[in-house]
């Protein structure tokens, strides 16, 4: 747990429930700018021996009561000025995909949304909530104008489970967001570049596209970091804790007997790469564009020597999540801060949502 003293009054919370941790933070906004007030990460080890104890899983299923106490308990260390939330929706837990549609007015696309999203949502549409996003335009040689459309839909079931979560805990639930969003915010503003952004984090992994400043695709698969922990316990036989501290240590840079580690993960690791690489040329087949380069995020982008392995198998500049280049952070917090930066992107992602 992380925590440190308060110094701003005008704040808001963005708080990322994933499926083994729950991150909040408390961002301000001084003179513009957006600065990290206050911070807590408030993580469950109980999935490493017990695959099916998480907060909530790709099954769509969220444990209300364990999710409000554990809520409770970060909220009292954390100790925030404010109690307005934005919340993250995980991948799993949202249907999204890109529309290109006919240049119309927001009102008329407004009314086309519930019409698209019966193609693409696979329960009844009564049972979902659904927004979009205009994330492009074209004009074709004929001088027709045309829209890209980011359809989301978030079951309704899910929103009033977290309704209640966040009721229970004392917080008042302004937005839900889709992680994707909350990602591109923080983490490529308004750069143009066609990046493809790998979050991975412990029970699943979400491949996003950004092009243009905007989010354009997503998808998600449960080969994740608790994945590769699974993979060193159970090879070399040993307790999971040992191997998830062996893993951060050791990553794939091991030496000598050590890379045996390295040997054990890739597995895992090339399915995670095959299908972002699957997503990517699907991207670009569609839209004709190139990406250019690869950001980590997630707890399992700290994971030694992955950065450069994600590089030589994609061919693309890789880098590491890096979302306090665009929220300012306390002075005394600079020995930690690229440990911080792809942890906790998700919730400073939502967090200056709420200020915006």
């Amino acid at each position: 747990m992380f925590f440190f003293n308060k110094i701003l009054t005008t704040s808001y919370l963005g708080v990322d429930i994933g499926t083994t941790s729950i991150k909040m933070v408390e961002v301000g906004l001084s003179a513009n700018k957006f600065r990290l007030k206050n911070y807590g990460l408030l993580e469950s080890y109980g999935h490493l021996e017990r695959l099916n104890d998480a907060i909530q899983t790709s099954s769509l299923k969220l444990f209300e009561r364990e999710t409000t106490e554990l809520l409770k308990i970060l909220l009292k260390k954390v100790n925030p000025y404010s109690n307005k939330v934005t919340a993250s929706v995980p991948a799993f837990s949202s249907f999204v995909t890109l529309l290109d549609l006919p240049a119309m007015s927001n009102s008329e696309t407004d009314k086309a949304m519930p019409y698209q999203a019966r193609q693409f949502v696979p329960i009844p549409i009564s049972e979902v909530a659904v927004d979009w996003i205009k994330v492009g335009e074209t004009i074709n040689e004929s001088g027709e104008k045309s829209q890209q459309v980011l359809l989301i839909a978030v079951p309704q079931d899910y929103i009033r489970k977290f309704q209640s979560i966040f009721k229970a805990a004392g917080l008042d639930l302004k937005f839900l967001e889709i992680e994707g969003l909350a990602l591109v915010r923080v983490l490529i503003a308004g750069d143009q570049t066609p990046t493809l952004i790998l979050d991975i984090g412990s029970r699943s992994t979400n491949i996003l596209i950004a092009d243009k400043g905007n989010l354009k695709m997503t998808a998600q698969t449960d080969f994740a970091g608790g994945t590769l922990t699974q993979a060193i316990s159970s090879s070399l036989n040993i307790d999971v804790r040992r191997a998830e501290e062996l893993k951060k240590q050791k990553g794939l840079l091991g030496a000598g007997g050590e890379k045996e580690l390295s040997t054990l993960m890739l597995p895992y690791l090339d399915a995670i790469i095959k299908e972002a690489g699957r997503i990517m040329t699907r991207y670009e087949g569609s839209c004709g564009i190139k990406i250019e380069r690869v950001i980590l995020s997630g707890g399992t982008a700290l994971l030694p020597g992955l950065q450069e392995y994600v590089s030589s198998e994609l061919g693309l500049t890789t880098i590491r999540a890096n979302p306090f280049s665009k929220v300012e952070y306390p002075e005394n917090l600079g020995f930690i801060i690229n440990e911080l930066g792809p942890m906790l992107s998700v919730a400073l992602g939502l967090g200056v949502r709420g200020l915006l």
